[in-house]
């Protein structure tokens, strides 16, 4: 056992994986926010809610119930923000939100039964994408476990398979322990969310409160640090392979690696793609930049990786959305794979060099090591690899055709926003048509710009994960990119923001229909359009903006070109309550370029029934 110094602690609760470096004045709040606190007699409740002032938690996400009733009583003394939601998902998406916006660990809360059951959704979700999460929820008396007691859920055991670990806490006088634990356990190594479950009689129970707590945790070593062979070696095939790719994920952006992966790339002049998680982490503007990945990648970006001979992986998991049909993915390349969890290593795509480590780490390792192969004269001519990835950018850019019934045009809705709102703003996407355009035609420049749900694709994620960023990062103009499919899941959380003081601003691309649902039926269900048709067009149901206006939100309409620049700056004007706009747009735009799901590809479709024709003599 060991008991962590007041420092561990306050990385911990500061910052999870911070964007860069924390500042000294950073570490002193949160060291002096970690001191050591003498025994006083307290409830259990008491000591949770003291546990995450200690953590220095600034704002949980929650709603009270019967189970977890008794931590409420504390709470409302403490300096720990607490924001009332109006449904459990909202509570799991919103931390979820802040702790990507912020680097931090999110924290929301819920009862037993229903309350928790309502938070798997957004559990599983951090658990896909590695965002760090705490979500306490309370249980029934420890008596009545296992009796089927009202409000009784065995949440431990149902969020098993989605939770980095889970706790059942069985005395009060674990609580402290158990929260250090937990917040550590979702912080470091590769982060994910962690679930404290805690019997009511637990936090009605009398116990003592000291802190900092002795951790038990023998088994939890991430490794941080690469192994030298591995970074030599992938350094010498850095410096001599002819068609190399750096292919980059989230993992880059959780470990706060995205200075060096400027350095690293310029270093080595290797071309860069980022995946939809890692979008922000290297420039758009950048001249090595191909852009996204995957099924609605940039076609550069995905011929890059299927011609490359070698792809060195940094935070990347080799998802299907990136390599299409497995077996045809690469077929050429060597794979250099790092990652902070060897589970993620050889898991998909065999790799040749496998690093195991934390990714600002083994950037900062492979810097020094390109360095000394070129210093000792190990470098090779790309400029035939440059010619060919610059005449395929230059062929097949990424674009749109304007609708030819004269409605408004998503992608320019979009297009504009990011150049309005510009690159300093926070963009939180839904999933679907709108979550792929955004990721498409906004320009991300910055790290933490860029929030979505990728790996689980969850709908109604946009609006509570937006009001989370915009509770972490109050100061930044935060932009929720949803569909009328995503937002009618948890626009009542509009409510909360305007109650709360959370001035979110919500572009809704109304198409009317399921759309990317209904892009697939157009291509693969010879337009059969069974159960897409929302009725937000043809009935107007609901009328978003008097549902905004309702939600105690200003409500605006755009249906124009014309307008849309005007209807932007209206919104980016309106800073002290909630907006949203109606963006009503054309039901039939599509998502180009598109790999088909389970093909190959090379079978990347420019547009329907077309495929660039790729020059195999180029290379």
């Amino acid at each position: 056992m060991t008991r962590p110094t007041p420092e561990t602690l306050a990385h911990v609760a500061r910052r999870a994986r911070p964007a860069e470096p924390a500042t000294d004045a950073e570490t002193g709040r949160a060291a002096a926010a970690s001191r050591s606190v003498e025994p006083v007699a307290i409830s259990g409740a008491g000591s949770l809610v003291r546990s995450l002032e200690a953590l220095d938690v600034e704002v949980v996400f929650g709603i009270p119930g019967g189970a977890i009733l008794p931590a409420y009583d504390p709470l409302y003394d403490s300096k720990v923000r607490h924001i009332l939601v109006r449904h459990e998902q909202g509570a799991g998406h919103a931390a979820t939100g802040y702790a990507q916006a912020t680097g931090k660990v999110g924290v929301c809360i819920a009862t037993s039964g229903p309350g928790a059951t309502n938070l798997v959704t957004p559990i599983a979700d951090a658990y896909m994408d590695s965002v760090p999460m705490v979500a306490i929820t309370g249980q029934v008396a420890r008596p009545s476990i296992g009796t089927d007691a009202f409000q009784e859920a065995d949440i431990q055991g149902i969020t098993l398979p989605v939770t980095k670990h889970n706790f059942l806490v069985q005395t009060p006088e674990d609580i402290p322990r158990v929260l250090a634990e937990a917040f550590h356990l979702a912080a470091t190594g590769r982060p994910g969310p962690v679930l404290v479950d805690i019997p009511k009689d637990v936090l009605q129970a009398r116990t003592t409160f000291s802190w900092p707590p002795v951790l038990d945790l023998p088994g939890y070593h991430p490794t941080l640090h690469p192994h030298g062979k591995q970074i030599r070696e992938a350094a010498r095939l850095m410096t001599s392979a002819k068609r190399p790719v750096l292919l980059v994920g989230g993992g880059v952006l959780k470990a706060g690696a995205t200075t060096g992966l400027r350095k690293l790339a310029e270093l080595s002049g290797i071309p860069v793609v980022t995946t939809l998680m890692a979008r922000g982490a290297f420039p758009d503007s950048h001249p090595q930049h191909l852009g996204m990945p995957g099924m609605h990648g940039t076609v550069a970006a995905v011929y890059g990786l299927q011609k490359a001979d070698l792809i060195v992986a940094l935070g990347a998991r080799f998802d299907d959305r990136v390599t299409g049909r497995l077996d045809s993915f690469a077929p050429g390349a060597t794979i250099v794979h790092a990652d902070i969890d060897p589970a993620e290593i050889g898991k998909n795509r065999a790799a040749d060099v496998p690093i195991v480590g934390d990714a600002r780490h083994v950037i900062d390792e492979l810097i020094g090591a390109v360095t000394a192969e070129q210093a000792e004269g190990h470098r090779t001519d790309r400029s035939d690899w440059w010619a060919t990835l610059d005449d395929v950018r230059e062929r097949y850019p990424l674009g749109y055709d304007e609708p030819v019934d004269g409605t408004l045009a998503p992608q320019y809705v979009i297009k504009r926003l990011g150049e309005i709102a510009g690159p300093d703003a926070v963009y939180v996407a839904g999933v679907g048509q709108h979550q792929m355009w955004a990721a498409q035609f906004i320009s991300y420049e910055k790290p933490a710009t860029w929030l979505n749900s990728g790996g689980l694709g969850t709908m109604g994620y946009s609006v509570p994960a937006a009001m989370g960023a915009k509770v972490g990062r109050p100061d930044a103009v935060v932009w929720a990119v949803d569909g009328d499919g995503c937002f009618q899941m948890t626009n009542q959380e509009l409510a909360t923001c305007a109650l709360e003081g959370i001035p979110i601003k919500v572009a809704l691309i109304n198409n009317g229909n399921l759309g990317m649902v209904r892009q697939w039926q157009t291509l693969f269900y010879g337009e059969r359009y069974s159960n897409t048709e929302l009725g937000t067009h043809k009935h107007r149901i609901p009328d978003f903006v008097k549902l905004a206006e309702a939600l105690g939100c200003v409500g605006l309409r755009c249906e124009s070109a014309a307008d849309v620049d005007a209807t932007i700056k209206k919104a980016m004007e309106i800073n002290d309550t909630p907006v949203v706009i109606d963006f009503v747009v054309g039901k039939d735009a599509m998502v180009w370029p598109m790999v088909a799901a389970g093909t190959s590809n090379d079978e990347i479709m420019f547009a329907r029934d077309v495929r660039p024709a790729f020059d195999e003599d180029d290379i």
